[in-house]
This record gives structure tokens, C-alpha cells and sequence, in this order.
């Protein structure tokens, strides 16, 4: 297993830069132009890469499979999820395109492919580098097994599963000599609620399969991403729209430009705020320790040749003199010269 993983000039992983996704998804409703403005809009907004779904429907939906719950709910029709998916597919004859647009903007376009035909398309024909493995393919040990054979490096995301499911994806994916993963806790649910993020689980993931974590965010607003790079996340997943009233069931669960660019500046900041762990004296602190730290002073007036204890100082705020951690080194010493009552000892009175 690797700590780290590299696409292009990205490192991702422990001591990198969190890799910021914004995930266009579906949300392009099958409009080039608008999937040329989400891009654009997402550089803008601080993303590191822009991922795309590419399918083809025959290859991956019965025509009388039933749209979920949370589909209907956001597109306000209630069809089959064959001709829903069917209006929603990126076309093969866009992909070479957004990605030469992406990558003029200096981003990394790459997508989630969810049936073998469109991998070898993503992979041999539009060349891109990295692999998202969805939720709903962790259990299809054919696919996995044919993705990880690609040998790039894959993002896994884990909604509906447990640690035994997970394990045994892992397994399938290892036995193909790739080692190159992501993994990623994530809720699938469009938006999920809060009491079911777990992002208790980003550390579970780590620990359990010594793998970088990363978080696919379906909530409401941009906490759960914050709190989830204070956890250690590595990789953060957010679907983008420019508008979530747009038709669709994936804007409902998505943020809007402003809201991403405050979401990126607010992980920019967690990481410097997050620091090396290595407890020290910072910087900043160097003037206000100088003034706040108490000092030994005399409580009285010590003569010349009389030894220091306790009952003849006491602890007081000042900018010079010995500290009060300092006092066990001159308890019971003897004085050279006298001193006066509040003024501050130092070294020179030994």
C-alpha cells in the first residue's frame, strides 16, 4: 500500500496540500456549454481537479429499473432511472474536449466510469490518469477487477458498505497489482443527513487498511468537509452546480461557487492551523510569553548573605528576570548581594 499518490504535479496524501474535487457529476444536464462554465467556474473557486460520471446507459440500468427515492425528490419526476440516466450521460465526443479545457486552466479532469466499455474509452482514448471508483461498484468484483487492472491510480468511495465489504474490494483490487487508492467515507445520500456523515469513519479507513482517507461530502454546507481535513482527511469530494435550483438530481446536494470558494479558503486555513504537532513555543507567542510569564521577585527585603526560600519571594508578571520555573535552582542559595523587596531576581544575585 502506498502513503501517497501522484497525478501529474498533485501529490495526494499525508504532508500535501488537501486535493480539492469539485464534482460536476451529472450537473452538466447534458449541455456542453454549461459543462464548459462548471469547470471554468471551478478553477475559479480553488478546485484542484473537476470530475465528471461517464457511462453508457445500455451497458449499466435495466429499462424498467425504478429511480430512487432521492431522484424523484430532486427532479420532481417520477420516471424509470434508465431514461433519467440516459438524458443525464456525458458523451463520449465531449470528454478529449473538457479535458483539454480543464487542463488549459491548469486543473486535472479525470471521472467516475461505471461499465468496462467506458473505462477503456476514459483510459486509452481521453488519456486521463486517475479512476473514481463509485459507491455502487464496490461490491461488482468484475468491474473492480477490471478497473484496477488499468493500473492508474483509483479514488474508492465507500457509501453503503461496512469494513467487511470494503475489505474484500481491496482484496480484488490488490490481487491486480494496484496499490495506487484513495479511500474515502461517504454517505449515499443526496443530501445526507448529518446524523449519518460518520466522519469517524475517515479515521477508521485509515487505520484499518493503512490507506489515505478522504471524504465524498453529500451534506448540507461545508462543515462536514472542515471538520473532516481536521480529522486528516487527505482528499475532499464536493458535486458543484451554479445554481442548485437547476433541474436535476444531483444540484440539491451540491454547492454553488461562492460556496465552494469559501469551503477552499476555509480548508486552506485548517491545514495551516493544523501545524506539524510538534508542541513548542510559537513565533507569536515569543512578546506575550515575555509579559505574561511570572517572575521571581523578592517579597521582602533579602540581606546579603541570607538564602532564598519560599516565604522570601514571590511570583509576579514581568519582562525580565528568572522565571518562576526557575525557582527550584536558586531555593535555598545563598545571596551575594542584598535585595529589595519587590524587584525582580536574577542570576547576578548568586
Amino acid at each position: 500500500m502506498n502513503n501517497q499518490i501522484k497525478i501529474k504535479n498533485k501529490f495526494i496524501g499525508e504532508n500535501h496540500p488537501v486535493f480539492i474535487v469539485a464534482e460536476i457529476g451529472v450537473n452538466h444536464n447534458q449541455k456542453k456549454e454549461l459543462a464548459k462554465k462548471l469547470i471554468k467556474s471551478a478553477k475559479e473557486s480553488g478546485a484542484d481537479a473537476v470530475k465528471f460520471q461517464t457511462w453508457k446507459t445500455e451497458n449499466i440500468c435495466l429499462k424498467d429499473a425504478p429511480m430512487a427515492e432521492y431522484q424523484i425528490k430532486n427532479t420532481g419526476i417520477n420516471v424509470n432511472q434508465f431514461d433519467m440516466l440516459k438524458t443525464l450521460e456525458l458523451p463520449y465526443a465531449w470528454h478529449k474536449e473538457l479535458k483539454e479545457y480543464a487542463e488549459n486552466l491548469n486543473m486535472i479532469f479525470f471521472s467516475t466510469a461505471e461499465d468496462e466499455e467506458s473505462i477503456d474509452f476514459l483510459i486509452k482514448e481521453v488519456k486521463i490518469e486517475i479512476l473514481k471508483v463509485g459507491s455502487g461498484e464496490l461490491t461488482n468484483y468484475p468491474l473492480l477487477s477490471f478497473t484496477a487492472k488499468k493500473k492508474v491510480p483509483l479514488i474508492i468511495s465507500t457509501g453503503m458498505s461496512n469494513l467487511c465489504d470494503i475489505e474484500k474490494a481491496l482484496d480484488v483490487i490488490y490481487k491486480n497489482k494496484n496499490e495506487d487508492i484513495i479511500i474515502c467515507q461517504c454517505t449515499s445520500q443526496y443530501p445526507a443527513p448529518i446524523v449519518d456523515i460518520n466522519l469517524k469513519a475517515i479515521n477508521t479507513l485509515k487505520n484499518t487498511f493503512k490507506l489515505p482517507s478522504g471524504f465524498s461530502d453529500h451534506s448540507i454546507g461545508d462543515e462536514c468537509s472542515i471538520a473532516a481535513v481536521a480529522l486528516g482527511a487527505v482528499y475532499i469530494e464536493r458535486h458543484f452546480t451554479l445554481d442548485r435550483n437547476l433541474p436535476g438530481p444531483d444540484h440539491k446536494a451540491s454547492l454553488e461557487p461562492n460556496e465552494f470558494k469559501k469551503m477552499v479558503i476555509k480548508i486552506r486555513n485548517i491545514e495551516k492551523a493544523l501545524g506539524n504537532g510538534i508542541k513548542k513555543l510559537m513565533p507569536s507567542e515569543i512578546d506575550t510569553k515575555n509579559v505574561v510569564m511570572r517572575r521571581i521577585v523578592a517579597s521582602k527585603d533579602i540581606n546579603l548573605g541570607e538564602k532564598i526560600n519560599l516565604s522570601s519571594v514571590n511570583f509576579k508578571k514581568s519582562n525580565i528576570g528568572l522565571e518562576s520555573k526557575d525557582f527550584d535552582y536558586i531555593d535555598g542559595k545563598t545571596i551575594k548581594k542584598s535585595i529589595k523587596k519587590n524587584m525582580v531576581i536574577t542570576n547576578e544575585y548568586f
